[in-house]
């Protein structure tokens, strides 16, 4: 398929987007009202297995525990993989809207948390399931086979999970994988790279070792409060000091936690420290430097025992395929049009396990980012400005209390862009699809505006 056809091989796909909406839109707003932990995304996955069956998909549930795995087949052709995840955060919702969580759950440390989809997960699985339909629904506009995988906790690593179940030898073997995520970004523009496209992210528990004693008298014990406050301080100038101007990294202390009285001087404080790179050797240079400065700074304090590490989980870089980011782009630029599909000028430091699928198979992977904040937040800014100065700080980001896509041009957006990026291999030539959709007869020339909408409802 050429850039000239890419509009015209979608439209049939896009038939009947406009009427789906109100019903992913009170799906959309149910997953949010309903999140789950990762590994813990029952609910969610018995939603998205019922509506792939009653699609008309193969489903298989269960992978890697609470995977599901949706496979159509629709004569020869290429493989495509479609991949969205499931899982939300322990963090307590502040959006205020009428459909805001107040689920809880249980932590992998057993303590109850309040549970928020704080990352734009259920976006992903909604914007899927959209996709999923329209595919099942003009089967005559397509050819080949899709696998829709809705994965289970990419926060903590359930694409290994998955493939260490038998994903390779379970499913059908896709040429290339593709994959999205809502971001802070205005409505109606979409991001990606080739490449480098996500950092490469390595999370520690690390545990210092002190000698507990009364607090009116710490000259008797060794403090592991003070310690750890030492640890904290040095670590920020790892990248500041160590890492070049020009390469990326960051080092984040998330959790420090010590000690239950004010008066008591613990034997034990816990750090939890996340480390972001995109290249071997800066992920190196700085989880040599995080051990250095633990364990020095533990020396320094006298502590009678030398601190642990122990890891939490790791992540690789995020690597698009140049040539099939070429390809994407070019598909998602000719439906959505020009000004609304940009090239990254770096990798973004948050993280995924979405690579790990194209790896695995040893197939290209693209991965893009889609925006969902109301463009109200964006008044007066000028696009291209925010890929040089970032997000405003009025712009709730991923993983915030407050971070809210607007559904109503989002998902129309989300959808559009997972059948544009997989028509290239997807679609027949122009002129052979049309007459005989399964599902719906509606004028094609009508609905094809459909990839539009999300645009011009985004103002900008």
């Amino acid at each position: 398929m050429t850039v000239e056809t890419a509009a015209t091989s979608l439209a049939p796909l896009l038939s009947g987007l406009d009427a789906r909406l109100p019903a992913l839109t009170a799906l959309y707003e149910d997953l949010h009202a309903h999140p789950e932990l990762s590994f813990q995304e029952f609910r969610t996955a018995g939603v998205v297995a019922g509506q792939l069956r009653a699609q008309g998909w193969e489903v298989t549930e269960g992978v890697a525990g609470t995977g599901v795995v949706g496979v159509l087949a629709n004569g020869p052709g290429p493989v495509v993989l479609l991949r969205a995840d499931m899982d939300a955060l322990p963090v307590k919702e502040e959006t205020g809207l009428s459909y805001a969580s107040t689920a809880t759950g249980t932590d992998p440390d057993g303590n109850e948390v309040p549970v928020m989809h704080a990352c734009g997960h259920d976006m992903h699985v909604t914007c899927l399931l959209g996709a999923t339909d329209l595919l099942a629904a003009h089967r005559a506009g397509w050819h080949g086979t899709v696998v829709a995988v809705f994965q289970p906790a990419e926060e903590v690593g359930g694409a290994p999970a998955m493939i260490e179940d038998g994903f390779l030898d379970r499913f059908p073997r896709a040429e290339v994988c593709l994959g999205q995520h809502v971001a802070p970004a205005p409505v109606g523009f979409l991001g990606t790279r080739p490449g480098p496209v996500m950092a490469a992210s390595d999370s520690l528990r690390v545990t210092l070792f002190g000698r507990g004693g009364h607090g009116s008298s710490p000259e008797t014990a060794v403090d592991p409060v003070v310690m750890a406050a030492a640890v904290v301080m040095r670590l920020q100038t790892v990248v500041s000091r160590e890492i070049g101007a020009s390469q990326t990294g960051v080092v984040t202390v998330g959790s420090l936690h010590a000690g239950t009285k004010e008066n008591i001087i613990p034997d034990t404080a816990e750090l939890r420290i996340n480390i972001r790179s995109t290249t071997p050797a800066v992920r190196d240079r700085i989880l040599a430097a995080v051990t250095r400065i633990v364990r020095a700074e533990a020396a320094a304090s006298g502590a009678p025992k030398e601190p642990e590490f122990a890891p939490i989980n790791s992540f690789p870089v995020t690597v698009n395929d140049p040539a099939a980011t070429a390809v994407v782009q070019r598909a998602l630029t000719e439906v959505l049009g020009e000004g609304r599909v940009f090239t990254l000028p770096q990798a973004i430091t948050g993280s995924e396990d979405f690579g790990v699928f194209g790896t695995a198979l040893g197939v290209p992977s693209v991965f893009w980012h889609f925006g969902g904040a109301d463009p109200a937040l964006y008044a007066g800014v000028d696009p291209d400005s925010l890929l040089e100065d970032g997000l405003p700080d009025t712009v709730p980001a991923n993983h915030s209390p407050h971070f809210a896509p607007v559904p109503g041009p989002t998902i129309p957006l989300g959808v559009t862009a997972l059948l544009a990026a997989a028509a290239p291999w997807l679609t027949k030539p122009t002129g052979t699809a049309g007459s005989t959709d399964t599902a719906e007869s509606t004028d094609t020339a009508d609905t094809a505006e459909s990839s539009e909408s999300a645009v011009e409802a985004s103002g900008l």
